[in-house]
């Protein structure tokens, strides 16, 4: 065994739980109301991000600057509000196409019951969480 390997491993895991913890505690502070940290962090880092990973735009400025210099980019504010305002459009009509159809509800179940894992990941959380002290 070497243990060397085993340490590198644990260090990247450990800096990974590390970060997403940081981001994590960031977002929940980020807004109010009736959320749960995870619609949070969902919104920020799936939807908004996911919106502005496809703006060419920002990738040549993010390639082209420093990180100061990006974060300070009039283009990043504009396309911040269009992922919002792009993410409110869609989920609304992903949402009211879900409440209106008994059929794509069905299909969503079988999604999340298939490919999505739904089952194997909350019965995975809720062992986790039994074999916690």
């Amino acid at each position: 065994m070497d243990l060397s390997q085993e340490g590198g491993t644990g260090a990247v895991q450990d800096k990974t739980k590390i970060a997403l913890a940081e981001l994590i505690a960031k977002v929940n502070d980020l807004f109010e109301g009736d959320l749960t940290p995870g619609d949070k962090l969902v919104y920020v880092n799936d939807v908004i991000k996911g919106k502005l990973m496809e703006s060419e735009k920002l990738a040549e400025q993010a390639a082209n600057n420093t990180k100061e210099q990006f974060a300070n980019s009039p283009d990043l504010t504009k396309e911040i509000m269009g992922a919002v305002m792009d993410a409110l459009a869609a989920h609304s009509a992903m949402s009211k196409q879900a409440l209106e159809s008994e059929t794509l509800r069905r299909d969503m179940k079988d999604v999340l019951l298939g490919a999505g894992k739904l089952w194997e990941d909350l019965r995975a959380k809720a062992l986790d969480a039994s074999l916690a002290p």
